[in-house]
């Protein structure tokens, strides 16, 4: 096949005889549940769209969300579209970085070989169709790896920084959940955005926050990060689900909170709760009060592109697991253990 030809549905066949379709290793999951839902298992290669890549993964990033979609909770999610019973996608997963194996007839930003990363359907399998609008050249210096835990989270923190939050230079930002997946991405960006950053984390990631550039670090098992003594202009509310007088407490008269996150809250809403209750809130006082609808868009990765290179962004990995065992991945997520962001690879043996 050229570099530059198109092809719509490896597999499939639009006249004659059906094709048997080719099959690929993937993790599935037929319903919403705990990590027993998940199994490893061949399924029928993916065709794709007019608009869509078909990417062959060389790795995949494991973020909360995927975690929330392989649990069916919040129940909330499944009522706005991710499906009620069970899950609309079989294939979990949502990073993926890999090279091009084919391009929708409509697709004119990449070509076969491609090295890329983005925001796909179904990244933990061998192939993933990932539509052109969420898909970006892969930094040349990462490895796949590395290129795979960047999208969602990096992309969040982002946003959440630059879009809502409206950062400035010398501000003073304050991270709470700055050493999670978005957290670690959140501090480095704002320092490269010339702010002057302050981690909140756990006792044994505090090293983690330092490594990544922070100026300020608190233990919010010890330390309050509401102290009368110290205002932020900028919260990134990422994890531990303060209350928003805490948060209104800790800014600035016309400081910004920007609710990214939170783990708790019920079945129903989860964290959503509060963060519809802070727009709600925020006309009837001085200070800025926002929520977070993250958005998966490839022009988010091209903005972080030039940072990647630059060195003024880089991957925290807390460590790889192979495709076979996501189940374990995920557990070691569930125990909140994860220092930065985990990566599931794909090994060639597994593609022969």
């Amino acid at each position: 096949m050229r570099s530059d030809e198109k092809h719509t549905a490896p597999g499939r066949s639009t006249k004659g005889p059906a094709v048997e379709p080719e099959m690929m290793q993937a993790i599935v999951q037929a319903s919403y549940g705990s990590v027993d839902v998940l199994r490893y298992t061949k399924v029928a290669r993916p065709g794709i769209a007019d608009d869509e890549v078909l990417v062959r993964v060389h790795a995949a990033g494991l973020d909360r969300g995927t975690w929330h979609m392989m649990a069916g909770k919040p129940y909330l999610m499944r009522i706005i579209g991710f499906g009620f019973r069970r899950p609309k996608n079989r294939v979990p997963g949502i990073d993926v970085a890999g090279t091009v194996a084919a391009v929708g007839s409509a697709v004119t930003r990449f070509a076969v070989g491609d090295e890329v990363f983005g925001m796909s359907r179904g990244a933990f399998a061998e192939y993933a169709p990932v539509r052109e609008d969420k898909l970006a050249r892969k930094p040349v210096n990462l490895s796949h790896e590395q290129a795979a835990v960047v999208p969602i989270s990096a992309g969040t923190a982002l946003q959440a920084l630059t879009d809502i939050g409206r950062i400035q230079p010398e501000q003073r930002v304050l991270v709470i959940g700055a050493s999670g997946g978005v957290g670690s991405y959140a501090v480095q960006l704002a320092k490269a955005f010339g702010a002057e950053v302050t981690g909140v984390s756990s006792t044994q990631k505090l090293d983690l926050v330092r490594s990544l550039g922070a100026d300020h670090v608190l233990d919010y098992t010890r330390d309050d990060f509401v102290d009368g003594t110290h205002r932020y202009d900028l919260i990134l509310d990422i994890g531990g689900n303060p209350a928003l007088s805490r948060l209104r407490g800790a800014l600035t008269p016309t400081g910004t909170a920007v609710i990214v996150g939170g783990e708790s809250g019920g079945s129903w809403t989860g964290g959503f709760g509060r963060s519809l209750r802070a727009p709600l809130l925020s006309p009837f006082v001085g200070q800025r009060l926002a929520m977070l609808a993250s958005k998966e868009r490839a022009s988010d990765l091209q903005r972080l592109v030039p940072l990647i290179e630059a060195g003024q962004v880089t991957p925290s990995m807390d460590r790889t697991y192979p495709l076979e065992r996501v189940p374990d991945a995920m557990r070691h997520l569930e125990a909140g253990d994860v220092r930065g962001k985990v990566a599931i690879t794909i090994s060639q043996g597994e593609r022969s």
